[in-house]
C-alpha cells in the first residue's frame, strides 16, 4: 500500500464506518482517477455464462448499494462490479450503529439490513449509464416487510434484465430476520422457478447467479446444487458473510450481531465454494468471495475452483490500489507457472479445500 493510500485509510478509520463509505462513494463518484488503471492482460481474460470478463477480479455487492459509482469502480481496475442489494422499496435498514471495524483480523461485522433507495433510484441511474462499457452486475433482493418475498425477486428481474449484464439472487444475507430460510430445497425450488420464469419473459435474458451463505451443512449444499442445475440457472456466489465468530483476536466486537466478513471468513467460504464446485460439477459458474485481500487469496479461490473472485472488505483495509496489485500478482503466477490463461489455474487445489473440515 502506498503513503497516500496508508495516510488516506488512517483519515477513514477516524470516521464512523458510514461515513467513511460514504466518502468513499462520493469520490469514485466524481469520476476523478483515484490510482492508477491496472494495464490489461489477456491472460486474465475468462468467459462466464456467456460473458466476457477482462479479468476475474469483481467488487461485491453492499458496497454501491445504489448504482452510485459502478463506473468509478471499474476504474479501479475491477473486470465487473455488482450494484446492490436493491430492493423494491426504499428502506432505511437496521439501526445505527450496524457496521463495526475489527482492525485486528481485518474484518467487519455488518448488520445493516438491505438499506437502500428502492428499485426506482437505481434504475434511473443505470438507465443514464446505459450504453457505457463495463460489465455491471445487480444483485436483487426483498424488502424486509414484504407480504410475498419471492414476488420481489421477480419484480428485481423485470426491472434490471434490461441494464444488468447479470442479475444475483440474495437470500443469504443474515441481517433480514427469515430471508436464509430460503435456502431450503422447498422455498429455493419455488424462488429459482419464478425467477427462472420471469428471466424468461423479460426484455434481455442475462445471466442469473444465486448467493448463498457460508453457514451450511452438506446436506443443504447438495440440495442447492440440485435446485440449480434443475432450475438452469447459471451459478453461484460463494458467499455471503457467517454468522461464526471463530478465531477473532478482536472478541469485544465478536459480540455484536450481524455477518463477518473479511479475512477470518476466508477459509471457511474457500471450503464451501470447493464443495459446492464439487457438487455443481465443471459446467457451472461460481464466483467466490469472502477474505479475499491479496493476489495469493484471489488466486486460492480459484485453484478451489472459482471462476471468478470478488472482494468487498479487504478495499476497505487495502485501499484503491488493492485491485491493481492483485491483478499484478496474478500476472506474476501466470509468468511464474507458465499457465496461458488464468483459467488454467481453476480446480488445481479442489480436492484439498473440499476435504478439509468446516470449523465451528
Amino acid at each position: 500500500m502506498s503513503l497516500f493510500e496508508r495516510l488516506g485509510r488512517q483519515a477513514l478509520f477516524t470516521l464512523d464506518p458510514e461515513t467513511a463509505h460514504g466518502l468513499s462513494i462520493a469520490a469514485l463518484r466524481c469520476g476523478v482517477p483515484i490510482v492508477p488503471k491496472p494495464p490489461a492482460d489477456r491472460r486474465l481474460a475468462v468467459n462466464v455464462a456467456g460473458i466476457d470478463f477482462p479479468n476475474p477480479l469483481g467488487m461485491a455487492a453492499g458496497y454501491d448499494k445504489n448504482a452510485e459509482a459502478p463506473d468509478g469502480l471499474l476504474g479501479l481496475g475491477f473486470g465487473f462490479a455488482e450494484v446492490g442489494t436493491v430492493t423494491p422499496l426504499p428502506q432505511p435498514g437496521n439501526p445505527k450503529p450496524r457496521i463495526f471495524r475489527l482492525p485486528e483480523d481485518n474484518a467487519v461485522i455488518n448488520r445493516l439490513g438491505f438499506n437502500n433507495e428502492g428499485h426506482d433510484a437505481c434504475e434511473a441511474r443505470l438507465q443514464a449509464r446505459k450504453g457505457r462499457p463495463g460489465i455491471v452486475g445487480v444483485n436483487i433482493g426483498a424488502n424486509k416487510d414484504s407480504a410475498d418475498r419471492i414476488a420481489d425477486y421477480v419484480l428485481g428481474v423485470e426491472r434490471f434484465a434490461r441494464y444488468a449484464s447479470y442479475l444475483t439472487v440474495n437470500i443469504s444475507s443474515p441481517n433480514t430476520p427469515g430471508l436464509r430460510t430460503m435456502q431450503a430445497r422447498e422455498a429455493l425450488a419455488e424462488l429459482l422457478s419464478r425467477v427462472a420464469a420471469a428471466r424468461e419473459t423479460a426484455t434481455k435474458r442475462v445471466p442469473v447467479f444465486l448467493k448463498i451463505a457460508p453457514d451450511l451443512v452438506d446436506a443443504e449444499l447438495e440440495d442447492i446444487a440440485a435446485e440449480v442445475a434443475e432450475k438452469r440457472i447459471e451459478g453461484v456466489i460463494v458467499s455471503n458473510t457467517t454468522l461464526a465468530r471463530t478465531g477473532l483476536r478482536n472478541t469485544s466486537a465478536a459480540t455484536e450481531a450481524g455477518g463477518l466478513s473479511g479475512r477470518p471468513l476466508f477459509e471457511r467460504s474457500t471450503i464451501v465454494l470447493a464443495r459446492m464446485r464439487r457438487l455443481l460439477g465443471p459446467d457451472f459458474a461460481i464466483i467466490g468471495v469472502g477474505g479475499v485481500d491479496s493476489a495469493e487469496t484471489a488466486l486460492e479461490k480459484i485453484r478451489a475452483g472459482a471462476d471468478l473472485v470478488q472482494i468487498y472488505t479487504g478495499l476497505i483495509y487495502g485501499g484503491p490500489g488493492l485491485p491493481g496489485r492483485i491483478l499484478a500478482g496474478m500476472r506474476r503466477e501466470l509468468d511464474r507457472s507458465g499457465a496461458a490463461s488464468i483459467s488454467d489455474l481453476r480446480d488445481s487445489r479442489l480436492q484439498h479445500w473440499a476435504d478439509k473440515p468446516l470449523s465451528a
